[in-house]
């Protein structure tokens, strides 16, 4: 690389939140809106923008913006109300509420460094589960103490020398009523704040702002379930097909227009919802002028198998465009280093993770040293949900990776908008259908759970346009109201809930939240919604014991669920249905992930909450490896090892990382194992009590999840 020319990156931010407001009780649902807003929409622009030379996208959903303006309105949530509850007010009930979802935090990052906090939550898990004996352990102050803990941990460090923060910090415990009246007060005075910063910040040019479709659906799917078929052929279906271009247009459409209002001008690039896309959105976008769009490598990759080119012939790191859409550039994310920073840097000391990501940057460039003005570095992430794993909220991190890409001569940060007017794109004749999670929308479509939803979807969308169509003289705001309530429902994180993919403490609210609004779309035109929408969605856990590897996966071995996305796409075995079929007692292990990478084998212990991991201390896990006479027994007294055959952690949950040599000579084949636990010389239970956990794990490179 000569010292003229520049290596180019371009960073996306991904910005969103769920619709948590309840049309019922006009309030949020759950309080990640609010929360995420004081400690990462408002600070991250701040960051980026601190510094001349560095360009950065941030990517805003019109309806997180929506619910932060509803909060700066007077709108609140219920952890909101139950903090501004005088705690000599406090009933039993809410105590309860408040022991059950005040230490919704990532333990290791954002409870234990705060004496008290920490100490609050020791005091509530001592008594286990028992919440009752827990609402007699805590005096007034301390109820006062977890109300004030459980917000203020969310306050972002670049704030945290601003009054009333600073002082709150500094006083620890023994709170006021009127100091947490200030603290509540001040948090909305940020929030405020989120929107007119980033308008000034991308009217002076000193960040880009993209947007995604207005509730956040997956646009391939609401123009046709049938694109799910592209990635699985087989994949079970809805009853009844959904295709409603129309309603993808109206998504896009309302988004741009949106961005219109808040910034006085259309928005160049649309980051579709999840990375999905289609041949049948980018038309669409181009339709619409959208100058730039963008997924996960793994979709060029098959786009260039679909197109009857060799894959290995065409690059990441160039811009593309599909040739029925010549509207639109196209990039494809580096899954690789994206996901370092989303998943594995939060385990590093920053300045290792920074230097590993900048050797990453010049190792990219070394191997394009003839060619690299023709390059594009494309870096797309969530920009909210990793931070609380880094330690002080990843300040330090940041900082020091702006500082570092800004010395470094011959990196240039860049927008995607600059981008896609810097580079020629490579015309291609096929675009693949999926999304940047396993390539494919399976965690949307073809679980049971996830088809009834469309299904009950499509019915209320049905019955709206029938009762339009015959009633011409309805009041058109009313019809608005009706269709927005079916445009909510559209969204992607319904089914982000729906089946096997992400089983969670939210489950059934979400399942509850999407058939409100279903029902809504029939009661606001004064039609009687169906019973079946009384009815649950989500059943639970799946009828099945064991499910198989989807992805490749590399967990951050810290002991703690770093991330939803963490061990997507794993196995797992389920111990808690394994005994209910055996009508067993319960047992202590609930489930056994398992899954791997191209250089390890991974298992991960989840525990049954009546289990106290105070208590592993005494306890041995036995990991046992059929015929291959490896047995190996992890301690409980000792909370972590690591050896050149694996690493281990003990946190709030058990995890071990294997090298795949160590199991099998070639690093793939065969193996079954089972997991106990015992004490001492005490056998408490084995997995599965009569048998094996049996896996195939393929040749490096010939790992392939997909069917065709």
């Amino acid at each position: 690389m000569t010292e003229e020319k520049k290596l180019k990156i371009a960073l996306l931010w991904h910005m969103h939140q769920p619709f948590y407001f309840n049309p019922d009780t006009k309030k949020f649902q759950m309080p990640w809106v609010r929360l995420h807003g004081l400690k990462d929409y408002l600070d991250m622009p701040l960051n980026s923008a601190s510094f001349d030379n560095i360009r950065v996208t941030y990517n805003l959903v019109p309806s997180l913006l929506d619910q932060i303006e509803l909060y700066c309105q007077g709108y609140t949530d219920r952890h909101q109300e139950l903090t501004a509850i005088p705690a000599r007010d406090l009933s039993g009930e809410e105590k309860k509420e408040i022991l059950s979802g005040f230490f919704s935090a990532h333990y290791p990052r954002m409870i234990k460094p705060y004496a008290r906090y920490r100490n609050l939550y020791h005091k509530k898990e001592n008594c286990r589960s028992d919440l009752s004996l827990a609402t007699d352990t805590y005096s007034s102050s301390e109820w006062r103490d977890l109300q004030v803990w459980s917000n203020l941990v969310w306050i972002d460090p670049i704030f945290r020398g601003d009054e009333p923060f600073v002082g709150m910090f500094e006083k620890g415990q023994d709170f006021t009523e009127d100091e947490k009246d200030d603290l509540l007060k001040a948090q909305i005075d940020l929030l405020r704040r989120i929107i007119p910063e980033y308008r000034k910040l991308y009217l002076n040019g000193q960040i880009e702002i993209s947007y995604s479709p207005y509730y956040h659906p997956i646009l391939p799917l609401l123009i046709d379930t049938d694109s799910s078929k592209e990635a699985i052929p087989d994949l079970d279906q809805p009853s009844k097909r959904f295709s409603f271009p129309s309603d993808a247009e109206w998504q896009l459409a309302e988004s741009m227009s949106h961005f219109q209002g808040l910034f006085g001008r259309k928005p160049a690039g649309i980051w579709p919802s999840e990375g999905s896309i289609s041949e049948e959105t980018l038309k669409l976008f181009s339709r619409y002028g959208v100058k730039w769009t963008a997924s996960d490598q793994e979709i060029l990759y098959y786009s260039m198998v679909k197109s009857g080119r060799n894959p290995r012939d065409f690059s990441t790191y160039s811009a593309y465009i599909y040739e029925k859409a010549p509207e639109t550039r196209l990039f494809f994310r580096d899954h690789g280093l994206s996901d370092k920073i989303g998943f594995i840097y939060s385990g590093w000391e920053h300045s290792r993770a920074v230097n590993d990501f900048i050797s990453n940057i010049k190792s990219i460039g070394e191997s394009f040293s003839g060619r690299p003005d023709d390059l594009i570095i494309p870096i797309i992430l969530d920009g909210e949900n990793a931070w609380e794993y880094f330690r002080n909220d990843g300040t330090e991190f940041l900082k020091n990776l702006y500082q570092a890409l800004s010395e470094e001569k011959n990196i240039e940060m860049i927008t995607f908008s600059e981008a896609a007017e810097m580079l020629k794109p490579i015309s291609i004749p096929g675009v693949y259908a999926g999304s940047w999670i396993n390539h494919d929308f399976r965690v949307w479509i073809g679980h049971q759970e996830d088809n009834l939803a469309w299904d009950l979807l499509y019915k209320a969308r049905q019955m709206l346009v029938e009762y339009q169509n015959n009633n011409p003289n309805t009041d058109k705001d009313l019809l608005n109201k009706a269709w927005r309530q079916i445009y909510i429902a559209e969204g992607s994180d319904w089914n982000w809930w729906y089946g096997n993919d992400h089983i969670g403490n939210y489950n059934h609210a979400f399942d509850a939240l999407f058939r409100r609004h279903l029902s809504l779309v029939y009661e606001i035109i004064g039609q009687n919604a169906p019973n079946e929408l009384r009815q649950p969605i989500h059943a639970g856990i799946s009828e099945a014991i064991i499910f198989y590897p989807e992805a490749l996966v590399t967990p951050v071995l810290d002991g703690c669920l770093t991330q939803y996305y963490e061990w997507l796409g794993s196995g797992y075995f389920d111990c808690a249905r394994a005994n209910e079929i055996m009508h067993r007692a319960k047992s202590m292990i609930k489930v056994i992930y398992f899954a791997y990478d191209h250089s390890r084998f991974y298992i991960r212990l989840d525990f049954e909450n009546s289990f106290a991991f105070v208590d592993l201390d005494r306890f041995q896990i036995i990991l046992e490896i059929k015929d291959l006479n490896l047995k190996r027994i992890f301690s409980g007294m000792k909370k972590s090892g690591t050896t050149d055959e694996y690493e281990y952690k003990f946190e709030q949950i058990f995890e071990v990382g294997i090298k795949r040599e160590s199991l099998l000579p070639a690093g793939s084949g065969e193996i079954e194992f089972s997991v106990a636990l015992t004490d001492g010389d005490k056998f408490y239970e084995k997995w599965p009590t009569d048998g094996w956990i049996k896996i195939n794990i393929p040749d490096r490179e010939k790992e392939l999840f997909w069917q065709v």
